[in-house]
């Protein structure tokens, strides 16, 4: 009887270990797949208007509208493997579509996006964020959170209140180290970069 408490109460409190996973859908939404908080997340996105927020799930979920548009030609990859995931969204329409995606808060964010409107919030963790034309929002928590920031403009505006720093015109740019233990990197082309 004792040996089947301890047994029991073993298999209770080992963790669960998510499955790799490797989810590609066309004109699905939403998509999700098992992520455990405080991995690294690989993210390329289309053109669009995007909203990227933290979660208290462990969890990726990927889901878009369009208003006008037709999304049949909408395609979603989601890969994860151990700490690391990817997501690679491609064929988004050109007008009033807009894409969520959500992640667990504590996330390390590499984003690579062409042109629209980005706004990421409540995640925790590096973030490396370019986006060659459009604007880019970063609500950042605490800024003694990070010991480097590098964020610039090749043209357009750079707001950074939480670093006393707002900038506009061409080829504007800050760079400062701090406390704290998170990397932040980002970079827009042309337009608007708001760190808040």
């Amino acid at each position: 009887m004792k040996l089947a408490q301890v047994i029991l109460v073993t298999l209770i409190t080992v963790p669960v270990i998510a499955q790799d996973a490797r989810i590609e859908e066309i004109d699905k939404s939403p998509i999700e797949a098992e992520f455990s908080s405080g991995g690294q997340l690989n993210l390329d996105l289309c053109s669009s208007g995007v909203e990227l927020k933290g979660i208290d799930h462990n969890i990726l979920r990927v889901s878009y509208h369009s208003e006008r548009e037709r999304t049949r030609n909408v395609k979603v990859l989601l890969e994860t493997s151990g700490s690391r995931a990817r997501i690679n969204i491609t064929g988004c329409p050109h007008n009033n579509f807009w894409l969520t995606i959500e992640v667990p808060k504590s996330s390390n964010l590499y984003v690579r996006m062409f042109a629209g409107e980005l706004q990421i919030r409540n995640v925790t963790g590096n973030k490396d964020v370019r986006l060659q034309a459009g604007q880019l929002t970063m609500d950042i928590g605490e800024s003694g959170d990070y010991g480097r920031v590098e964020a610039s403009v090749t043209s357009g505006e750079l707001e950074a209140p939480p670093f006393n720093v707002s900038k506009g015109g061409l080829f504007r740019s800050f760079d400062q180290t701090g406390p704290g233990k998170y990397y932040l990197h980002a970079h827009v082309g042309t337009g608007q970069l708001e760190l808040r």
